[in-house]
C-alpha cells in the first residue's frame, strides 16, 4: 500500500501572494498529520516563489512524520539541504520561468552534477530520490547516478486527454517501475494527481510514496484539509488493495 505525502508548498503560494506571515505551511503540515498523512513534502526553489528557507527549518521541527524536501542542484539549496538534514531529498529540475515543474531531471546533460549532490547528501545519513519521466534511460541512469529512489514524473499521464493518450502513458509509468524494482530502486511517484487519476497509480505494484499537493490545498478551499486528506487516502488505500 503507498505511503501518502502531502506537499503544502500551495499554502505558502498563498502567503507570499501578500508577502504576510498567513497563511502557515508550517501549521498546514501539521493539520496534515494529524489527518492521517505518511509524510511531507515542500519544495525550496531558488526564486523563494513560495517556501521560504524559515519554513524549511519549522517543518523539520515541528512535524513527526517523514520529510522529503525537494531541492534543485544549485549550490546554495543543495547547502541548505546538507545543514536541515531531511529524512529525504527528492532532486528535481527547476526553471525559473515554469509555473511548476515540467518534466523529469535532463540525466544526461547534468549527470555529473546529479551525481556529486546525490553522493554529499547520502554522505549526511538523506535518502536522495531523482525526479524523472517514466523511461528505460532516466531508470537506468538513476540507478548509476547512486540514488537508491526515483519520482516518476505522473504529468503527462494526469494530462494525457483522450483514453489512447492515457493507457499509454500508464503504460510507461508501470514499465518504468517495474524496471527500476528490477534493479534495485524504490519508486515513488507525483504531479498533477487528483481522485480521479491517483487510483492506476497507486495500483502499480510495489509503488512506495504517492506525492500529491496543489489538488489537495485546492481542494481542502472547498471541504477542508482533513476531509481532502482523508478522501485521497481512502482512494489510495482501496486502489491499492
Amino acid at each position: 500500500m503507498p505511503r501518502f505525502f502531502v506537499n503544502v508548498d500551495h499554502v505558502a503560494t498563498v502567503r507570499e501572494a501578500r508577502k504576510i506571515d498567513y497563511p502557515s505551511p508550517v501549521r498546514a503540515a501539521m493539520l496534515a498529520e494529524s489527518a492521517g498523512i505518511d509524510g511531507i513534502t515542500i519544495h525550496l526553489r531558488e526564486d523563494r516563489r513560495h517556501i521560504q528557507d524559515a519554513d524549511v527549518w519549522a517543518i523539520k521541527e515541528a512535524c513527526t512524520t517523514e520529510f522529503n524536501l525537494e531541492i534543485a542542484v544549485a549550490e546554495e539549496i543543495v547547502s541548505i539541504a546538507e545543514e536541515v538534514r531531511p529524512e529525504q531529498v527528492t532532486i528535481v529540475p527547476e526553471k525559473r520561468e515554469e509555473v511548476t515543474t515540467e518534466g523529469g531531471l535532463d540525466l544526461e546533460r547534468g549527470f555529473s552534477r546529479i551525481q556529486e549532490v546525490t553522493q554529499r547528501l547520502q554522505h549526511k545519513g538523506t535518502k536522495v530520490s531523482l525526479f524523472i519521466d517514466p523511461n528505460e534511460v532516466s531508470v537506468r541512469a538513476s540507478l548509476k547516478a547512486g540514488a537508491t529512489h526515483i519520482e516518476l514524473h505522473t504529468g503527462s499521464y494526469a494530462n494525457a486527454k483522450n483514453p489512447d493518450d492515457l493507457a499509454r502513458e500508464l503504460k510507461d509509468l508501470q514499465a518504468a517501475a517495474h524496471l527500476a524494482q528490477e534493479i534495485g530502486l524504490v519508486v515513488n511517484a507525483g504531479h498533477g494527481l487528483h481522485y480521479e487519476n491517483t487510483p492506476a497509480v497507486a495500483a502499480i505494484p510495489g509503488m512506495q510514496d504517492l506525492n500529491i499537493g496543489h489538488f489537495i490545498i485546492a481542494e481542502s478551499l472547498f471541504v477542508g484539509l482533513p476531509e481532502a486528506i482523508r478522501k485521497m487516502r481512502e482512494v489510495i488505500d482501496q486502489a491499492s488493495r
